[in-house]
């Protein structure tokens, strides 16, 4: 076992950095090292902004996008078009999406997708949600923004089928996105390229 380089203190704050996605042991150390040489400019900032957002962050009871206010920024924006909605799995593709520009749309966060595996079902899902806000918003273009795995696949067969005869389009992402491939880990362009090369499903 390794032993301890620095005080408890030090070492809880590598341990709690190494719980972040895509951070291990070893980048978990380097960047507790880097708050620390900066703390001054970097670490106290950053602790001042987590202790704000901590008790602000809400989830929208319309879309389910992660914010400090609810409705959130994205669905109270008068300039998104009404008419077509963004179905994503995770608050994280909704992000990527923003990024990439592309859109003016609003969105619908699943919160995962259905992996019979994984025992998630439709229940355990924003689905009947969706399903009541397309006739409600008057929608008339669903996107499914769904990551190109089995359970993505899976989950935008299962949207389709729910949403067949309200008269909505159903349109998913095309070309760009590999298989098996996560909306989160691409970039802008690639995000871009498949929004705009959508197809009906």
């Amino acid at each position: 076992m390794p032993r301890a380089v620095a005080g408890p203190e030090i070492e809880r704050l590598i341990q709690l950095l190494a719980r972040l996605p895509g951070l291990g042991p070893r980048s978990a150390r380097r960047a507790a090292l880097h708050l620390i040489k900066k703390r001054e400019t970097l670490m106290s900032p950053l602790s001042s902004a987590l202790g704000e957002v901590l008790g602000k962050i809400v989830e929208c009871r319309v879309c389910g996008n992660l914010d400090v206010c609810d409705p959130c920024t994205v669905c109270t924006d008068p300039e998104r078009e009404a008419g077509t909605l963004v179905v994503v799995a995770d608050v994280s593709d909704l992000w990527a999406l923003e990024r990439s520009g592309v859109l003016r749309a609003r969105y619908h966060v699943l919160g995962g997708v259905l992996s019979p595996l994984d025992g998630v079902g439709p229940n355990d899902l924003n689905i009947a949600s969706l399903a009541e806000r397309v006739p409600r918003e008057g929608v008339r273009e669903v996107i499914l923004a769904l990551g190109a795995t089995v359970d993505g696949q899976t989950t935008a067969h299962y949207l389709t089928d729910l949403l067949r005869g309200s008269g909505v389009t159903v349109t998913r992402l095309a070309q760009g996105v590999p298989v098996g491939g996560e909306l989160d880990y691409l970039d802008e362009g690639t995000l871009a390229a498949a929004i705009r090369a959508r197809t009906p499903l």
